[in-house]
């Protein structure tokens, strides 16, 4: 028996909140960070070098070369402190040498030039730069026409990206292509190769954006890990074909499972990734995807197949498909489709808790149209259960077909009252249950009225809705029931604004009272069925809405007063640091409507008390907090308390409470520590109270330096309903400006920890 647990008392909260905000505490803040508190995704730093030191190269790398012309037709310009000529074709430099073209630059000590041959001997202090490249070496000869290049003892540098390295030779073999010697190549610092490429001979082809070496070994502090024959990686963005970095990891499910993408550059505007995988337990999956852009359409298509899956013994496979297409009259088409083989799937080849713990699949496909004032289309839902413990019963109603029409605008030219109708026409079908069709119409007139301080939006509406079943709801019931009912509301508010001084600072108080009355008629609705209408969850918002349900299967009663009260304090430049809610439904007479038949009437007089707070002061924390309190019972149903604080410029410490009585009680703190300029902790702790147990836990360090971040994480987490539990091993190792091996970790971080970056 699981046995309930008390909320957070208020002063256990006000311990926690003084920990966080006190002066010396340990989670002080020294500079502010660059993710906003409260946001749910974070900017993602691609190939951030802000670690490195400046290269040594670039000490000689000359500005405002000119970036654009033709090589061809420019003429070469020589300029030397000292200048001979034994003959009329044969010319000697030396003392500061510059030989120009565009923005090709070669400096040296001395250099003779052919005119008649256009060949070059460059010697002592050779120092080569072009739009893309920087290079140095101890001597380089060559021709300028055709352009070629050969230097010995080389260091490079691409300005196209960070890679650099050595090279026993360099040929520049045309105006994009160049090809080394007993190469190395890193995006690391020169004197601090944390990794590093070793090649016997390396290509590079600046058109292609491609790198293509032989014979190579590839170093991690100067110990090899990995030997290849060939390699192709990329020396900036552009596409290319080959074979992209593996992913790898262990959990108790699969086992060991490796992963090799091959990347498929088919054409400017679609491609494709084949991805072998291989787990240890099961055995081999194939995983393809393929993305498609044209002028009117663009769509993706994965598919992950395992022809036998040693451990069930039954093929396995997923398939996702969306597309967005513009059709011709003004029409869009949008399809959303995704299948799974068996309910078991997620939780068998899910690698984190939000793909494990998936139970259902909905898949839809619309063609839809409409103008500034109104919106309609036409289309299909379907859903798939992916949780074995859960029958096709379970599923939501499948929608074959749905056809929707919605309009709102004024009834004159200049504003005023206005106009609309919510109208739908479904087809419900769900295996071994009660099928039937159902068209719902709700026109309505509204008169939205407001000043610089006020507002007032008075509605009446008339909602009807009636079916064709293929059978009756309940023995000898109809088979085309129907219901009719006027609905009326008014909506209204005040604002109220003040000058006032809080904690040391100036800000504008505002006080904005709202009620909102809304008036629906009984009407008996035993006789309709239920395809897709649940109760909504209560919050604050609900204090304002037409309908306590989804759906148009239930249309509930009120003669019901909403009450409300809010208000903010924003600061000089606008931002709002504080705002608190607090309201009630008073209701005149009972809810007689409930889902099912025999369910009791609500005859309270009130709703529970729903109250909000948010609570910024500052960009270091912020607090969150929804209360919702029974007046009938004293209890509190639902309690939910959020606490952001931000670590010393990046790092984020996030404390939550969540309660809903009878349901659930759990508490979570996640965190992203900063140690230094280089090391993070990072971590999360999900405990549910009721349960006595671990929901999802994880903890793991990251280390970033100039060109390579590592990330090790363990992870225990509950995968199903029934609380079966998994566990996983996930490390990342990213050499910055090539690829990354293992499972992507960064993914999974920002959405298992708020504001992570």
């Amino acid at each position: 028996m699981l046995r309930r647990t008390k909320p957070l008392t208020p002063r256990a909260l006000a311990f926690a909140i003084a920990m966080a905000a006190a002066p010396g505490s340990v989670l002080a803040q020294t500079k502010a960070g660059v993710c906003p508190l409260g946001a749910f995704v974070c900017p993602v730093i691609k190939n951030d070098f802000a670690l490195c030191r400046k290269n040594d190269l670039l000490d000689f790398y000359v500005p405002g070369l000119p970036s654009e012309g033709d090589r061809d037709t420019t003429p070469w310009q020589i300029r030397a402190d000292r200048f001979s000529s034994p003959d009329s074709t044969t010319f000697r430099l030396s003392g500061d040498v510059a030989l120009q073209r565009l923005d090709q630059l070669l400096r040296s000590d001395s250099l003779t030039y052919n005119s008649d041959t256009t060949a070059y001997d460059a010697q002592g202090h050779v120092r080569y730069q072009e739009r893309d490249m920087l290079l140095s070496a101890d001597s380089m000869k060559g021709t300028t026409d055709p352009e070629y290049g050969v230097a010995d003892d080389v260091k490079y540098q691409l300005l196209t990206s960070r890679g650099n390295g050595v090279a026993s030779r360099a040929i520049m073999l045309d105006q994009n292509r160049s090809k080394f010697h007993q190469v190395t190549y890193s995006t690391c610092d020169l004197d601090h190769r944390v990794w590093e490429i070793r090649a016997d001979s390396m290509t590079m082809d600046e058109n292609k954006g491609r790198g293509v070496a032989h014979d190579v070994t590839m170093r991690l502090k100067g110990v090899p890990f990995l030997w290849l024959p060939y390699m192709s990686f990329p020396i900036d963005n552009q596409r290319q074909s080959g074979f992209l970095y593996p992913s790898f990891g262990n959990n108790s499910r699969t086992g060991f499972y490796f992963a090799l993408p091959y990347y498929l550059n088919l054409a400017p505007n679609y491609d494709a990734t084949l991805t072998p995988m291989w787990y240890s337990d099961r055995g081999a999956m194939l995983g393809a995807q393929f993305r498609y852009l044209t002028a009117s359409s663009h769509g993706e298509l994965n598919i992950d197949y395992m022809p036998h899956d040693s451990v069930t013994d039954r093929d396995r496979g997923y398939l996702t498909f969306t597309n967005q297409t513009l059709l011709p009259w003004n029409l869009n088409w949008s399809t959303s489709i995704q299948r799974v083989t068996d309910s078991s799937y997620f939780e068998d080849f899910g690698r984190n808790l939000t793909t494990a713990a998936i139970t259902l699949l909905p898949s839809s496909t619309y063609v839809t149209t409409g103008g500034d004032w109104w919106s309609a289309g036409i289309g299909g839902d379907v859903y798939q259960i992916t949780d074995p413990a859960l029958t096709d019963q379970s599923a939501p109603y499948n929608r074959l077909p749905r056809l929707y029409f919605n309009a709102s605008r004024p009834l004159g030219p200049l504003g005023g009252p206005e106009w609309g109708v919510n109208a739908e026409a479904v087809r419900f079908v769900r295996p071994d249950s009660l099928d039937g069709d159902r068209f719902d119409l709700y026109p309505y007139l509204a008169w939205p009225l407001q000043g610089a301080a006020w507002f007032l939006r008075p509605e009446l509406g008339y909602r009807f809705t009636t079916y064709d079943l293929q059978g009756p709801v309940s023995p000898g019931g109809p088979t085309h029931p129907s219901r009719s009912l006027p609905i009326f509301d008014i909506d209204a508010g005040l604002i109220f604004e003040r000058d006032t001084h809080l904690f040391g600072q100036d800000y504008t108080q505002t006080l904005e009272p709202r009620v909102f009355y809304l008036y629906v008629p009984y009407r008996n609705q035993n006789d309709l069925p239920l395809f897709d209408s649940q109760p909504l969850t209560f919050d604050f918002w609900q204090l304002f809405t037409t309908n306590s349900f989804s759906g148009a299967d239930r249309q509930t009663n009120a003669n019901n007063l909403s009450l409300a009260l809010t208000t903010r304090f924003l600061d000089d430049s606008g931002v709002e640091r504080i705002s608190a809610s607090i309201g009630q439904i008073r209701y005149f007479t009972p809810q007689k409507v409930q889902l099912y038949p025999n369910s009791p009437v609500v005859a309270y007089s009130g709703s529970d008390y729903v109250a909000n707070l948010t609570l910024s002061l500052n960009d270091n924390w912020r607090l969150t907090s929804s209360q919702q309190w029974n007046p009938h019972t004293s209890e509190t149903d639902v309690s939910t308390i959020g606490l952001q604080r931000r670590l010393w410029g990046d790092g984020i410490v996030n404390i939550d409470y969540r309660y809903r009585r009878d349901l659930l009680e759990q508490a979570d703190v996640s965190a992203e520590i900063p140690i230094g300029p280089s090391w993070k902790l990072v971590g999360r702790y999900d405990y549910s109270m009721r349960d006595k147990r671990v929901v999802d836990a994880f903890a793991g360090f990251e280390w970033d330096s100039c060109c390579t971040s590592v990330r090790l994480l363990a992870r225990h987490y509950v995968y199903d309903l029934q609380g079966n539990s998994n566990n996983a091993i996930m490390l990342d190792i990213e050499f910055k400006g090539v690829g990354t091996y293992g499972q992507h970790t960064g993914t999974f971080l920002r959405n298992a920890i708020l504001g992570y970056q």
